[in-house]
């Protein structure tokens, strides 16, 4: 049978009391008595057995007792990792747990600061896209109620801008609600098979004032002739694609492009693109641009609208479908956002 590895202290100190104390019978018998073998053997054999009892019995109780109240005072373990059997002093496995507890709790304590961090940056970020409508509503009613109502063209013009402002609200209100949802996985996707061409076109004939004001082009790269057809949650993807454009012709240069094209990836994926020769976005910034409420610009006018969250949105939507999106960007340059889906026949 293998013995317990705690055993080893005991029977080394054991051993080594069980030498040191032959050794000095020896010499005492030696010197005062007959020196005799069989009673030296016998004397070893008693001292070595309850030196061996004594010591593992002092162990597993004395020092183990004293050892688990550690644990506990600490709280390092959870009650469930105790095990029923006796606990021994083995030191390896004991380092070992400690190092895994230490470890873990590390961790958490690590995590639990980048979610303050989060926490606290998310809620300033919140704070500040609601406060300017909302002041700015307030700022046109209080205007209304001190007497401008009496003129009735001020009244229509503060009351169109103070309508604005709570669309806007409802707007980031409406953000705030799917993305929480796609986070949580609360929202589900309604999959279906349609022509991304068709999408895509339908896109383009709603933002085509838009960019008529800027005089930016939305254009495919060829003439889809034949449809491609996909599989996804058509609503969804009509919102990616919504973004996209719409950040495209936000940050598009005047007299830009903004290009769509739809590839074949491999066998049954296509990848999607919508490329710019807009303002493009520094290398440092890409990493953290599908946060929520992450601007390139941090000069805080928000001059371009938009809740903040469209792009996050984005990565969340593409992310339920099990698909990916890329990014590639050069200042001055442009932007191209792609993603993939799902191809059918």
């Amino acid at each position: 049978m293998k013995l317990k590895k705690t055993y080893k202290f005991a029977f080394r100190t054991s051993l080594f009391i069980t030498v040191v104390l032959t050794l000095i019978m020896s010499v005492f018998l030696y010197v005062f008595y007959d020196l005799k073998l069989l009673p030296l053997v016998v004397f070893s054999l008693i001292c070595y057995g309850v030196s061996f009892l004594i010591i593992q019995y002092r162990v597993q109780n004395f020092i183990y007792r004293r050892v688990k109240q550690i644990y506990a005072d600490l709280t390092l373990l959870e009650s469930t990792s105790f095990r029923k059997e006796r606990i021994t002093t083995d030191m390896v496995t004991l380092t070992e747990e400690i190092d895994r507890f230490a470890r873990d709790r590390k961790i958490e304590i690590e995590t639990l600061k980048d979610r303050e961090e989060y926490r606290k940056e998310f809620l300033g970020n919140v704070s500040h896209e609601l406060k300017t409508p909302l002041f700015t509503v307030q700022g046109y009613l209080e205007t209304l109620i001190d007497g401008a109502a009496d003129d009735e063209k001020i009244r229509e013009k503060y009351l169109d801008r103070a309508n604005k402002g709570v669309e806007r609200l409802i707007y980031i209100v409406k953000d705030l609600d799917m993305i929480t949802k796609l986070e949580v996985g609360d929202l589900r996707l309604e999959p279906e098979t349609f022509d991304i061409v068709e999408l895509i076109s339908s896109v383009f004939e709603l933002f085509e004032m838009k960019s008529a004001k800027k005089k930016i082009t939305l254009t495919f790269d060829i003439d889809y002739n034949t449809p491609i057809y996909v599989k996804a949650d058509k609503e969804k993807i009509q919102q990616i694609l919504t973004n996209l454009i719409v950040n495209s012709i936000k940050y598009g240069r005047e007299k830009g492009t903004t290009e769509v094209s739809i590839e074949n990836l491999i066998k049954n994926k296509v990848i999607v693109r919508v490329t710019d020769n807009g303002e493009g976005i520094a290398k440092e910034n890409i990493p953290r641009l599908f946060e929520r409420f992450y601007r390139v610009d941090k000069s805080g006018s928000r001059k371009e609208g938009g809740s903040g969250l469209g792009l996050a949105i984005v990565k969340h939507i593409i992310e339920a479908h099990d698909e990916k999106i890329y990014i590639e960007s050069e200042l001055g340059v442009g932007s191209e956002f792609s993603f993939t889906l799902e191809k059918t026949e």
